[in-house]
C-alpha cells in the first residue's frame, strides 16, 4: 500500500480517460476549499484507505485538520475490521471525537484500538463489543476525554476498572450510558458530570428464565454524584425492572437537588407510579430549580398541581407524552397565558387527548378541539420546529380558518410534524367531491382496482396539475412548510402488531371514522415536499389504489426512509402496484419498514425494491403474510448495501429458518454488518428472537413508533 509520496501519482500524471477528455474541468482544478467540502460527504474509512492513496493532493487533504478532527463510523456498515484498524493507525491521534455507536459487527480487539486515539474528547462506543477489562484499558489511555457513551452488559464489573481508568471517568462530564443489566455503571466514577443520559434496556428475565431484581445493585458501587448535574435523562423500555432501577437511581437526587439542574427528562412506556423519594425530587425541583426542558411520566402529572409550581425559563424542549393534559393548564401554567415563547423548538403533546381542549374531564374523544387554544399556542410558539400531536383525535369544527390544518400552516419553521390522520381531514365534505366509501366496502373494478371518486388513478407528480385540489386543508399546510424533512400521519388507533417484549397483537382498534376521509388524494399532496426525508404513513383506511405513493417517489427525491403500515383494506394490500413504482424511484431511499397484514413479498415486489440502490435496511411485518425465498436472495444478490433484512410474517418456523440460514450463508462474508431474522410474526418465541437484534436497529426501524420529538434537539451527539 503506498505511504509515501514518491509512490503515489503526480497531480500531472493523467490516466488515459483523462487525457482523451484534455482541457475539460478536472475535479482537482476545484479549490482546496470547495475540495474539503465533497470530502466531508466521504465515510472516513474510504478517505485513509482508498481517496488518500490516489494522488499526492488529496493524500494532503485528507490529512486535513476539519475531516480527521471528526470522525463518524456509526452506520458505516462497510468499514471491517482491517480498515477500521488502519484508520486508527494512521490518523488516531489527530481524532478528537469518535463516534462508533452501534459498530457490532467490530470485535472487541478492534475496539481496543481506539486507546491510540489519545487526543479523544468525545466517544461514543455505544452497541460495540466492550467488557470491563477492555474498557478499562481503553479508557486509562484517553486522559482528554470529556464525553462518553458505553453499553453496561451482564458481567460487568466496575471492580476491574483500572486507577487510570477512573482517573480519567473522574474528569467526563458527560455519559451516555446504556443498561442492559442492573448496574450503576460507570456512574459513581464520573465525580464531575454535568449530562447523564441513561437507557434501560433490561430485560425481565435472564436467557435461561431467572427473574431479574434491582436488588442486585445493593453494595455493587457507591452512591453516584450529581452536584454538578444539569442534564438528567432516563428513556425505560417496557418492564418492571427498569422502572425498579431507574429508581435507585433518583433516589439519590431525591436527597439534594442539583442547583444546576436545568433539564428533567424520564420517558416512560405505561405506567409509573410515584413513591416517596421522586415526589421530594419533584417537590425540590419546584422550589429550588428553573427548567428549560421537562418531561414526566404520565402518573406524576395526571391530576396533580406540579405543574403550577414548576418554573421555565426559556424553555427549548417539553414533553407531555400520553399525559392528562387539558389545554387550559398548558396554556396558564406551561405556555405562560399565550405570551411569548419563541425559545421553544420542539414541542411533544403524542397521545395528550384533552390538550386542545378547555377541561379534561368534560371532553370525549369525538369533540371538536378548542381552535382558540390551539391558536395562542401557534401565536406563543411561533419558532417551533419539531411538534407531535399524534396518537389523539384532534378533530376540527367547521369554520373558516378554524381548522387545525390552517392554525398550524403559521408555524413556518417547522422541520418535523407528527399528525393523527383524522386531524387532516376537512372538517365538512368538499362541494368539488362526494364522501369517500370506507376502503372495506370498496369496490373491485376493471383488474381490482380501486377507484375512488374524483381522484385521478395516478395524480400528476407536478404541482400546479390535476391532483390534490388547493381546496384540501392539508394541501395548504403542506405548502406552506416546504422545509419540512420528517412527516408522520398515525392513525390515532394505530397500534403495531409487533410491540416490545410481547407476542404480536392479533387484533387491532378501528380506525378513527373522520379518518375515512383521507385517502389517495392527501397522500399524493405530500409530494409538494421537496425536502422530505423521512415519512411514515399509518392506518389511512381509504388508500383505494395507492396512487399518491408514485406523486411522493417522482417528486421527494430527498427521502431517505419509509415507513408503511396498515394501509386500505385490512384483508388485501390494494397498493401493491402503486408501491413498485413508487419504490422505482426512490434511488436515495435507506430503509424501508411495511407493516401489512396478507402482503406477499413476491418477485414484482423485489424487483421494485431493488432499483432502490441506496437501500440498506428492510424491515417486513405482515400478519399472514408470505415470502417468496428466491425472490429475496435475488434482491440481496442485486442490492449490495443491504445488510439489515428483518422479515416477520404468516410462513412456518421451517421455512423462515431455511431462508435466514441461506441469507447469511450467502452473504455474511462480504458485508460483516448483515443482520438477518426471518421469523413467524405470531410464533411464542418472537420475543426472545428480538431480544437478539442490534439494538441500533431495534429502536431505529424494528419496532413501529412515532419519532417526531421524541428527545430534545441535539440531546447527545
Amino acid at each position: 500500500m503506498a505511504s509515501s509520496g514518491e509512490d503515489l501519482p503526480s497531480d500531472g500524471d493523467s490516466p488515459p480517460a483523462a487525457a482523451a477528455v484534455a482541457g475539460s474541468a478536472h475535479l482537482l482544478g476545484f479549490s482546496d476549499e470547495i475540495l474539503l467540502h465533497i470530502l466531508s460527504h466521504v465515510p472516513s474509512t474510504d478517505l485513509v484507505v482508498n481517496v488518500r492513496h490516489t494522488c499526492r493532493k488529496l493524500a494532503e487533504l485528507c490529512l486535513d485538520k476539519s475531516l480527521t478532527h471528526t470522525v463518524l463510523l456509526q452506520r458505516d456498515y462497510e468499514a471491517g475490521e482491517d480498515q477500521v484498524k488502519q484508520l486508527v493507525r494512521e490518523i488516531g491521534r489527530e481524532i478528537q471525537q469518535l463516534n462508533m455507536a452501534g459498530c457490532y459487527w467490530l470485535s472487541g480487539a478492534t475496539i481496543e484500538h481506539v486507546a491510540r486515539c489519545r487526543s479523544l474528547v468525545k466517544a461514543d462506543l455505544s452497541g460495540c463489543h466492550l467488557t470491563s477489562l477492555r474498557l478499562s484499558k481503553v479508557l486509562s489511555a484517553l486522559q482528554r476525554l470529556r464525553s462518553l457513551a458505553i453499553d453496561v452488559s451482564p458481567g460487568f464489573d466496575a471492580g476491574q476498572l483500572s486507577r487510570e481508568c477512573k482517573a480519567t471517568l473522574s474528569r467526563v462530564r458527560e455519559l451516555r450510558q446504556t443498561l442492559f443489566t442492573p448496574s450503576y455503571g460507570v456512574v459513581p466514577c464520573c465525580t464531575s458530570l454535568e449530562k447523564l443520559l441513561l437507557y434501560f434496556e433490561i430485560l425481565d428475565r435472564t436467557r435461561e428464565g431467572a427473574i431479574l431484581s434491582g436488588q442486585l445493585m445493593v453494595g455493587q458501587s457507591n452512591v453516584p454524584h450529581y452536584q454538578n448535574l444539569r442534564v438528567f435523562y432516563a428513556r425505560l423500555a417496557p418492564g418492571y425492572i427498569n422502572q425498579e432501577v431507574v429508581r435507585l437511581y433518583l433516589a439519590v437526587l431525591s436527597d439534594r437537588t442539583p442547583e444546576n439542574l436545568h433539564a428533567f427528562l424520564i420517558s416512560v412506556p405505561g405506567s409509573f407510579a410515584e413513591s416517596g423519594a421522586t415526589q421530594n425530587l419533584l417537590d425540590s425541583m419546584a422550589r429550588n430549580v428553573v427548567l428549560d426542558a421537562l418531561q414526566l411520566p404520565k402518573s406524576w402529572l395526571s391530576g396533580s398541581a406540579l405543574l403550577q409550581h414548576m418554573r421555565f425559563h426559556n424553555p427549548f424542549y417539553l414533553s407531555f407524552s400520553r399525559c392528562t393534559v387539558s389545554g387550559s393548564l398548558l396554556m396558564q401554567h406551561i405556555l405562560n397565558g399565550g405570551k411569548d415563547l419563541r425559545s421553544l423548538a420542539s414541542l411533544n403533546l403524542s397521545g395528550c387527548a384533552h390538550c386542545l381542549a378547555p377541561d379534561s374531564l368534560l371532553r370525549r374523544a369525538e369533540d371538536d378541539i378548542d381552535s382558540g387554544i390551539l391558536e395562542m399556542l401557534v401565536a406563543a410558539c411561533r419558532n417551533l420546529r419539531h411538534l407531535n400531536l399524534s396518537a389523539a383525535h384532534h378533530h376540527s369544527a367547521e369554520g373558516p380558518g378554524r381548522h387545525l390544518c390552517q392554525l398550524l400552516a403559521r408555524l413556518g419553521h417547522l422541520r418535523s410534524l407528527s399528525l393523527p390522520v383524522c386531524s387532516v381531514a376537512d372538517s365538512a365534505p368538499r362541494a368539488d367531491r362526494k364522501p369517500a366509501q370506507p376502503a372495506m366496502h370498496a369496490v373491485p373494478c376493471g383488474f381490482g382496482k380501486k377507484v375512488r371518486i374524483g381522484v385521478q388513478a395516478c395524480p400528476s407528480p407536478f404541482p400546479g396539475q390535476a391532483g390534490p385540489q388547493p381546496s384540501s386543508v392539508f394541501w395548504s399546510l403542506l405548502k406552506s412548510l416546504p422545509f419540512l424533512q420528517r412527516l408522520e400521519l398515525i392513525g390515532s388507533n394505530f397500534s403495531s402488531a409487533m410491540p416490545r417484549n410481547e407476542p404480536a397483537i392479533r387484533n387491532s382498534l378501528p380506525p378513527c371514522s373522520r379518518a375515512q376521509s383521507v385517502g389517495d388524494a392527501e397522500v399524493a399532496a405530500i409530494g409538494q415536499l421537496a425536502f422530505l426525508r423521512h415519512l411514515t404513513l399509518a392506518q389511512l383506511p381509504s388508500i383505494l389504489t395507492g396512487s399518491g405513493l408514485v406523486s411522493i417517489g417522482l417528486q421527494c427525491q430527498q427521502l431517505q426512509s419509509l415507513s408503511l403500515a396498515n394501509l386500505g383494506m385490512m384483508g388485501k394490500v390494494v397498493y401493491m402496484s402503486a408501491l413498485s413504482d413508487m419504490l422505482k424511484h426512490c434511488k436515495r431511499l435507506k430503509d424501508l419498514r411495511l407493516e401489512q397484514p396478507y402482503f406477499s413479498a413476491n418477485a414484482q415486489f423485489f424487483q421494485a425494491l431493488s432499483q432502490c440502490s441506496a437501500l440498506q435496511r428492510l424491515c417486513l411485518v405482515s400478519r399472514s403474510g408470505t415470502l417468496q425465498p428466491e425472490a429475496v436472495l435475488a434482491f440481496m444478490a442485486r442490492c449490495l448495501h443491504v445488510v439489515v433484512c428483518h422479515m416477520f410474517t404468516g410462513e412456518s418456523l421451517a421455512a423462515c429458518r431455511s431462508l435466514q440460514q441461506t441469507l447469511l450463508r450467502s452473504f455474511q462474508a462480504e458485508r460483516p454488518a448483515l443482520n438477518v431474522v426471518i421469523f413467524p410474526l405470531l410464533h411464542e418465541g418472537l420475543a426472545d428472537v428480538i431480544r437478539d437484534v442490534p439494538m441500533a436497529h431495534l429502536d431505529e426501524i424494528t419496532l413501529f413508533k412515532s419519532r417526531v420529538a421524541e428527545e430534545p434537539p441535539n440531546l447527545w451527539w
